[in-house]
């Protein structure tokens, strides 16, 4: 279904905009800002993500893209066909101040269905996978004791499938995937599946006082 509407979206924007243009963030970019960090995500489709992940007080951004591949600079329509490797993702700043990489990770729990195996409800297919990308060794470290908490926890019925694996290089997505939830709402795919999800995030991480 999501594929429909980004088929019929793309088509209008090369057809008015030409081709968009995407960047690549490589392996330990330095920060303009020493007290930044990055967090990078994939668990299913990434309008959903970008827009919980939005909310939380201490992010400074957050960006949807694709990692984890072989294919340089890809398209999303390259990435749906599952042989690029890509997962959509999102790359996260935040100030570790403010929020931690251990508060993002039970943001990420809370988002998504760790124990489905390369798809999200009916998105299926490898770029729908769950996946850590892990920036350091301090990272790699938390994102394996915050699985196995969240996995004893019960919150999930079976065994967590999320990769942890190293950060490599990161593409931005086309520019129309940008803030998609925000300026979409009522776009059928949003209004059915990513608008629920995002009112339930806001609804638990608002009564925690997370939210900006």
């Amino acid at each position: 279904m999501k594929k429909f509407f980004i088929f019929l979206m793309s088509f209008l924007l090369v057809s008015c905009n030409g081709q968009e243009t995407k960047t690549s963030t490589k392996k330990n970019l330095k920060m303009e800002n020493k007290n930044l960090e990055y967090a990078t995500f994939g668990g299913g489709c990434f309008w959903c993500v970008e827009a919980c992940f939005d909310m939380l007080k201490g992010v400074e951004s957050v960006t949807s893209g694709y990692s984890g591949g072989h294919k340089e600079n890809p398209t999303y329509e390259e990435v749906c066909t599952g042989e690029t490797g890509h997962a959509e993702v999102v790359q996260i700043t935040f100030d570790p101040s403010v929020i931690s990489f251990s508060q993002l990770l039970e943001s990420f729990w809370f988002l998504h269905d760790p124990t489905q195996l390369n798809r999200q409800g009916e998105d299926i297919g490898t770029q729908y996978r769950s996946v850590i990308f892990y920036h350091s060794e301090k990272q790699k470290e938390e994102a394996q004791v915050s699985l196995e908490n969240s996995e004893k926890s019960g919150k999930w019925n079976g065994k967590y499938v999320t990769q942890i694996v190293p950060f490599e290089k990161f593409w931005g997505a086309e520019k129309y995937h940008q803030n998609y939830f925000e300026i979409n709402p009522n776009q059928p795919y949003c209004s059915a599946v990513v608008g629920p999800k995002v009112a339930k995030f806001k609804k638990h991480f608002g009564e925690l006082g997370l939210l900006k």
